[in-house]
């Protein structure tokens, strides 16, 4: 990562970057950090509300430099977007979000829990002027602290590409914690394939979205297509301490 990348903070509920000499330094000090810049893919959708606070729901597209594009989930409140602004169309609008990507297990129609994956925004731009936007850039940044709480799993592509997915688990103030799943690629993926039950890891990479298929029944055609949320690793680091089992 070039030392051009911004650092996303929050000031006045507006994101503002300060740029550092070497970002990956400072960044890897936090536990849990998002940055996602791009356009709303629809408008707000009510999710929950909270002591008189209303939550709702959206996706941010972020492209690639390859041209695919991934649908970040976000919640967001509405103190957070403003009275005037929730009155507005938001769909389709350049947006900069800041905030914590966080897990939820929720209870699908098929009376299972799945894990509901989003970033949690703590600070937000909503951009209401197309001018100057050619000079701004997708961005797609996370950074995570956390532990492996499952074995990770290793394996390879029909084309010979090596991948091992793990499940972080990231901790939250009040006893809370958030389950990621993350993916490691080539050669990082036989290395972090070694790693043990409780290793904790450091690491940024980017949030992507994949579509897939999941069938009704193991013996039907028929289903349905879904999404599935994921952080693809570009960097990690192992740090040597073990979490103490109480």
């Amino acid at each position: 990562m070039s030392d051009e990348t911004g650092v996303a903070r929050r000031e006045n509920n507006v994101i503002t970057r300060q740029e550092e000499n070497s970002p990956t330094e400072n960044l890897f000090g936090e536990f849990n950090k998002v940055f996602v810049s791009g356009r709303i893919e629809a408008e707000l959708e009510y999710s929950h509300e909270v002591r008189w606070e209303k939550f709702y729901r959206t996706r941010v597209r972020v492209e690639r430099l390859s041209g695919t594009e991934d649908l970040v989930p976000i919640v967001v409140s509405d103190l957070l977007i403003g009275q005037e602004k929730m009155k507005t169309s938001l769909e389709g609008k350049w947006v900069e979000v800041a905030g914590q990507f966080r897990s939820y297990n929720k209870l699908g129609e098929d009376g299972r829990k799945h894990l509901d994956l989003f970033l949690f925004v703590r600070a937000i731009k909503i951009y209401e002027d197309e001018d100057g936007l050619e000079e701004t850039t997708n961005a797609n940044l996370i950074y995570l602290d956390g532990y492996l709480c499952k074995p990770p799993v290793f394996r390879k592509t029909p084309l010979g590409r090596q991948i091992t997915n793990l499940l972080i688990e990231v901790n939250r103030p009040y006893g809370k914690s958030d389950y990621i799943p993350c993916i490691a690629w080539g050669r990082g993926a036989q290395w972090v394939s070694e790693f043990e039950v409780g290793n904790r890891v450091k690491l940024y990479g980017r949030v992507q979205s994949r579509e897939y298929f999941k069938k009704t029944s193991p013996d039907s055609d028929a289903g349905e297509y879904r999404d599935a949320y994921e952080i693809s690793v570009m960097r990690m680091q192992k740090v040597e301490d073990l979490r103490l089992e109480g």
